[in-house]
């Protein structure tokens, strides 16, 4: 094992874990930075993706459980990140469905972009930018592929798209239009898939699934039970993401109004 001299723990075990591919001594060093104070940001995170990867991710959830207070409060939305991946890693749906939703809350509240319209984001060593309404989009999208309770995932993709809209979300509010047996309105979302309506309609894999989707229809299928299965909340969840769109409406508001374009739904939830 070589460790260049002078080298802090977490610097060390990045050095084992990309360059000598030794994952497990790597989790070693990582703790050991964690409990010396050693970037402890960068340590506990990558940490938890390392056990992710040797399947150990429920002793990376109880890591990151333990330890997230030692971070500073800018390291937070991306360990909650890695926590959403973990749960779902885990078959953890009620803690993944929650998480996800405290992630919206913090967006309407201002809380992540800090009322700026993008922040900077990275993924596989890459930065990026990533805007206010693409990632409320991406994590309605989230919340709307858990639990297969039909009404509502159609709820949050209706929302997801006017918020942001693309081929694959618009694919999965068919699918959720299928189940509930209302083929007339599935076989509109997907046609506007395929007649190139939608952004990202141009994606073969979305294309292709559009079809598939659509050869369901020719076959009668009676619309599942719906029970209310992603929680008793939810019709304040999303109640309380249109009173803050309307708290956004003045100008002179610091907050981004970025719910505006989106309609209310409730009387779906409650049906």
């Amino acid at each position: 094992m070589i460790v260049s001299r002078g080298w802090g723990p977490d610097a060390s075990a990045k050095l084992l874990m990309l360059v000598e591919k030794n994952p497990e001594a790597a989790i070693v060093l990582f703790w050991k930075a964690i409990n010396a104070g050693d970037r402890v940001d960068s340590a506990l995170k990558d940490m938890a993706v390392v056990m992710k990867q040797l399947n150990r991710s429920e002793e990376a959830i109880e890591a990151i459980k333990s330890f997230r207070s030692r971070c500073s409060k800018q390291a937070q939305e991306s360990l909650d990140n890695v926590l959403i991946d973990l749960y779902k890693k885990c078959g953890k749906v009620d803690e993944q469905i929650e998480l996800i939703k405290r992630k919206l809350r913090l967006i309407c509240q201002g809380e992540i972009f800090s009322g700026k319209p993008t922040k900077t984001a990275r993924s596989h060593g890459k930065k990026f930018q990533v805007s206010v309404k693409q990632e409320t989009s991406r994590l309605m999208g989230n919340l709307g592929m858990q639990k297969p309770n039909y009404l509502t995932a159609e709820v949050v993709y209706r929302k997801a798209q006017m918020i942001d809209p693309d081929a694959n979300k618009a694919c999965n509010l068919g699918l959720c239009l299928v189940k509930q047996g209302r083929f007339d309105d599935a076989e509109s979302v997907l046609g506007d898939v395929l007649q190139g309506k939608i952004p990202g309609s141009e994606d073969v894999k979305a294309r292709n699934r559009a079809r598939e989707l659509l050869m369901e229809l020719k076959a009668f299928q009676p619309p599942l039970e719906l029970s209310d299965i992603m929680g008793l909340d939810d019709h304040d969840f999303f109640n309380g993401i249109e009173l803050l769109m309307n708290e956004w409406a003045p100008v002179r508001s610091k907050r981004l109004p970025i719910f505006e374009e989106i309609s209310s739904f409730r009387d779906q939830l409650a049906c």
